[in-house]
C-alpha cells in the first residue's frame, strides 16, 4: 500500500509539474507574497492516502499516511517569487462514483480545483500568479 501510494503521490508531481508547464488561468494576476490553504476533499467512504504540493520555487511538501474522507493543509505564505502553485492529492474510494477534489485557497478565496472520479483517485490542481 505504501507503495502504491508513493507511485501516486510521484505522478500527481509528475502532472503538475505538466500542467505548470502548458496551463494557463483566466483568474486576475495577484502580486505579493500570499496566505494558501491546500484541501482535498472526497465523497463519502473515500480514503484520502496521500497529498504533495509544490510553490514553484522548489518548495515541496508531501504528507503520506493520511485517512480520512478530507484533509486541510495549515496555512502556508507562500512568497512573491513563486508564479505557480500545485497540488495534488489521491485517494480510494468504495465505488466507480466515487469523487476526490483537489483545492488551492489564496488570501481566503478558492482559486481552482481539479477533480477525479472513480474507486482509484487522483485529483490536481494549478495556480499561476501571472
Amino acid at each position: 500500500m505504501n507503495k502504491l501510494k508513493s507511485i501516486l503521490a510521484l505522478s500527481i508531481l509528475l502532472v503538475s509539474t505538466v500542467l505548470l508547464s502548458c496551463k494557463k488561468n483566466d483568474n486576475d494576476t495577484l502580486t505579493g507574497s500570499h496566505k494558501v490553504v491546500f484541501k482535498a476533499i472526497g465523497s463519502s467512504g473515500v480514503n484520502v492516502g496521500a497529498a504533495v504540493y509544490t510553490d514553484g520555487t522548489g518548495k515541496n511538501e508531501s504528507f503520506t499516511s493520511l485517512s480520512g474522507t478530507t484533509w486541510t493543509s495549515t496555512e502556508y505564505v507562500i512568497p512573491s517569487s513563486a508564479q505557480v502553485i500545485s497540488f495534488g492529492a489521491n485517494g480510494i474510494g468504495p465505488n466507480a462514483s466515487s469523487t476526490l477534489t483537489a483545492e488551492i485557497w489564496i488570501d481566503g478565496v478558492k482559486r481552482a480545483e481539479g477533480k477525479s472520479t472513480g474507486t482509484v483517485l487522483s485529483a490536481s490542481a494549478t495556480y499561476s500568479f501571472n
